[in-house]
Parts: C-alpha cells; sequence; structure tokens
C-alpha cells in the first residue's frame, strides 16, 4: 500500500517562503517521477512542479523562478521550496508519482498553504 504524506503548509504573508516535504513510503521512490500539484477553493488540481528520477526539473509558470522542486531518494522525500508567495499561491498542495503524464497513485490529504496579509 502505497502512502504519500504530505507536510510543511501553513499560513504565511505575501513575500514569505515556506518549505513542503513529501513522505512517501509503500514503494521503490526512486523509480518515479514525482510532482507537486495544487488544488484552490473551486479550481481543478493542477501540476504546478516535477522531477524526473535522474532529477531534472520542470515548472508550471505561474510559479517558475519562486518554486524548487527537490527529492532525497534516500529518505524517500520530495520537496518544495516556495518563495515569493503570492496571495494566487493559496491551496491544497498534494504530492503524487507521475507515470504517463498523469498522477498515479492515490491521493494523499494534501497540506494546506494559505497566502494572506
Amino acid at each position: 500500500q502505497v502512502q504519500l504524506v504530505e507536510s510543511g503548509g501553513g499560513l504565511v504573508q505575501p513575500g514569505g517562503s515556506l518549505r513542503l516535504s513529501c513522505a512517501a513510503s509503500g514503494t521503490i521512490f526512486s523509480i518515479y517521477a514525482m510532482g507537486w500539484y495544487r488544488q484552490a477553493p473551486g479550481k481543478q488540481r493542477e501540476l504546478v512542479a516535477r522531477i524526473s528520477s535522474a532529477g531534472s526539473t520542470d515548472y508550471a509558470d505561474s510559479v517558475k523562478g519562486r518554486f524548487t522542486i527537490s527529492r532525497d531518494n534516500a529518505k524517500n522525500t520530495l520537496y518544495l521550496q516556495m518563495n515569493s508567495l503570492k496571495l494566487e499561491d493559496t491551496a491544497v498542495y498534494y504530492c503524487n508519482a507521475i507515470l504517463g503524464g498523469r498522477p498515479y497513485f492515490s491521493w494523499g490529504q494534501g497540506t494546506q498553504v494559505t497566502v494572506s496579509s
């Protein structure tokens, strides 16, 4: 049974920073491309950052230059460093493996990020 557990969210002012973590268990984490997704109220879930098994990264235009995705295969953990946060970054953030361009495992509970002054 694969389990994805996201953490690190919280309330932050515009311009602030947060670091999200995603702990994966029950699978061989290192073989998968991984991604961070987010879902804002009333909107569809969207992919904001992904990292290949080899470590190459890609970002949505909305977060490029502000967010950094990374992974520690030894710890089975995915990270998202979020800097210069904006009001529109408010959402529940989820991680997942990406296979065939789609999220692969069942979703975890996510972690809430709220950007507010």
